[in-house]
């Protein structure tokens, strides 16, 4: 529990600091706030003015299990405008030799180089700075993060001038991704004398940049800003980024700050998070920065290919258009690269592939969306290839059996991608791949001859989650005309499926989803389990949170309705338990062979070249025990 800068005496008290009744009743309230610490079952850290020999300081005061545990003073004292803190207090220094503080008649820890650590919580560990410590170049806050702590709390009494909410915000935020932490800022407001100045009472929880939650701003009644912290996340960024760890070593001596360890109330039952939680890690709940994603994912997919083509001095591409989503985002993304190119887009050669399962819909789709888009659109039935290839490697379908296989399926990819490629020898082109990083996360793709392969894929690091709304954003926005914006719309309301099969007596269709899982699923696992490495525990225990009600939280702008579902811990599980498998251990070799594309979102790459680099022949069973040892079926 963070309290504002001084907040036992008030901080615009100005020369009131220096009355000596006034420090001793300082002395008798830390006291007695301490004591409550131990009712309350929590840490307080309190502002207040803290005498030590002939000097007073602006002081941060941490109280827990009843007792006092150190006391920090301010660094850097503002002098300058409406601030004349020098005028009542001395800089905390190299100059202070002494580290520790006597309070009524106990001594306690004294000094900027303390580290709270809780003993029984692991990665519970905080540090503090005071007010106008992080408007200087190089904040306290800093060197405390390096030398261990996860969380960071600013006592500040910053009083409010027009703008000046969203530059400490600006500061907060960019600290907490700098340094690696949750940073956590509070300051003064109702209460304060007004004699000159006024007080907002501006609080915020950060989190690595994100802020997690802020307060009300001009509130009379007091009141709590809340947010869960994940150190354990903070923690296992830290030991992936790897500068952090240079920079501690570089920056911080063997012993220059010194742990205080406590113990902190123990976990009482399992809560629901109140920390803000997106169902699409890779799709935003908020309409500007979904907008903005998808801007800045499209150019990004866009410029890649640009830059490809005047690499290879390319004029032409080959690409198979199937009618489905990710086909048709890459041929998307190849008309605004040859507009920019000033390139004819009658250059994109654009192939429709019928096989043994293609529906009207899909097929109609496509020529809908190659004639809209003006590209050279052909259509090449690959059914007698495949009927020969089953029939030359002796396959049951070939003599009248109704046998559709994995043999059966891969023939009619695997001729649709050697097509695309002696055809790109025919015309000078180049293959422009189609497949996305969620069906690479699984392994969806037919290694070698098949869709894994492709001269460049600007689909490799976009999830099929985002696909869908770049899909849409293409077509409100009209980025490639406005023709084609009907066929986007019907496109996007068709079922995900590799139309590899036929579909059965009643009717139904081959479905991606049934057989991998839901790709709302299989992306939330994704970004966790690669972005920051946490245990599929974990990842399962989040997924519950933003997915175990559908009433609850905020859903992407345009989501249709039908998508906004529900899952519960046991189907989470299971489908977690698929992805741990063809994650980890039966599709990485695909992974370790794959074609040159753009890396489009944080963490999102499982090129052999950048994020993910493993072992092609790896076994699941940590992840799987780990899962089955602690979340129960």
């Amino acid at each position: 529990l963070a309290f504002p800068e001084l907040s036992l005496t008030g901080y615009a008290i100005d020369d009131l600091l220096m009355q000596d009744a006034l420090l001793a009743e300082v002395e008798a309230q830390i006291d007695r706030v301490a004591s409550a610490t131990k009712k309350a079952d929590l840490v307080a850290v309190m502002g207040a003015p803290v005498r030590q020999g002939d000097r007073l300081y602006n002081c941060a005061v941490v109280m827990t299990n009843g007792q006092i545990w150190g006391v920090i003073p301010k660094t850097y004292l503002p002098n300058y405008r409406e601030y004349y803190e020098k005028r009542w207090f001395s800089p905390a220094g190299p100059q202070e030799v002494d580290s520790s503080i006597i309070i009524g008649d106990t001594r306690h820890a004294f000094g900027t180089d303390l580290i709270f650590q809780a003993e029984n919580r692991p990665g519970f560990s905080f540090g503090v700075e005071i007010c106008e410590d992080f408007w200087a170049p190089l904040p306290p806050s800093t060197r405390a993060a390096l030398a261990g702590a996860r969380i960071i709390l600013n006592l500040s009494a910053s009083n409010v001038v027009i703008g000046k909410a969203d530059e400490r915000a600006m500061l907060c935020a960019s600290q907490s991704s700098r340094a690696v932490c949750a940073y956590v800022f509070a300051a003064a407001g109702w209460g304060e004398s007004t004699t000159d100045l006024a007080w907002d009472g501006q609080a915020s929880i950060h989190e690595m940049g994100a802020c997690l939650a802020s307060g009300e701003r001009f509130a009379m009644d007091s009141h709590l800003t809340i947010a869960d912290v994940d150190v354990e996340r903070i923690g296992l960024e830290r030991l992936r980024t790897g500068t952090f760890a240079d920079c501690a070593r570089r920056e911080l001596a063997a012993d220059e700050f010194q742990p205080v360890a406590f113990f902190a109330a123990e976990p009482g039952a399992p809560t629901d998070l109140i920390r803000p939680l997106d169902r699409f890690p890779f799709v935003p709940d908020d309409p500007a920065r979904l907008d903005q994603d998808c801007y800045e994912a499209f150019n990004i997919q866009v410029q890649g290919l640009m830059r490809r083509m005047k690499a290879t001095n390319g004029e032409r591409i080959v690409i198979g258009v199937s009618g489905g989503l990710d086909s048709t985002q890459a041929l998307l993304v190849a008309c605004r690269a040859f507009d920019r190119l000033d390139l004819p887009r009658k250059n994109i050669l654009a192939f429709t592939l019928p096989g043994f399962a293609t529906s009207e819909g899909t097929k109609s789709n496509a020529w809908a969306l190659m004639t809209a888009l003006g590209v050279t659109g052909e259509e090449i039935d690959i059914r007698p290839a495949a009927e020969q290839m089953l029939k030359d490697i002796g396959h049951p379908y070939s003599k009248g059996q109704p046998v559709h296989d994995i043999t059966f399926e891969n023939v009619q990819a695997g001729l649709r991608t050697d097509y695309l490629f002696r055809l790109a020898n025919h015309h000078g082109a180049f293959v422009l791949g189609t497949g996305d990083l969620s069906e690479l996360a699984l392994g969806w793709a037919t290694y070698g001859v098949g869709d894994h392969m492709s001269h460049y894929n600007v689909n490799g690091g976009v999830a099929k989650t985002l696909i869908q709304h770049l899909i849409r954003w293409v077509a409100d926005k009209q980025v490639v005309g406005a023709e084609a914006a009907p066929t986007l719309h019907a496109i996007l309301g068709t079922e995900i499926s590799p139309e590899l099969v036929p579909a059965d007596e009643s009717g139904a269709i081959q479905s991606t989803q049934a057989t991998v899982g839901p790709y709302a699923l299989n992306d939330f696992f994704l970004f966790y389990i690669t972005r920051f490495g946490l245990k599929p525990s974990k990842v399962a225990y989040l997924a519950h949170q933003a997915w175990g009600d559908r009433t609850h939280g905020a859903w992407p702008a345009n989501l249709p309705e039908a998508e906004m579902v529900e899952y519960d811990l046991a189907t989470i599980k299971s489908w977690l338990r698929k992805f741990l498998i063809r994650f980890f251990q039966t599709s990485q070799f695909k992974r370790s062979a794959l074609p040159n594309g753009p890396k489009v979102v944080t963490g999102g790459s499982l090129s052999p070249r950048g994020d993910w680099r493993a072992p092609s022949d790896a076994t699941a069973r940590v992840w799987l025990d780990e899962l089955d040892a602690n979340v129960p079926d």
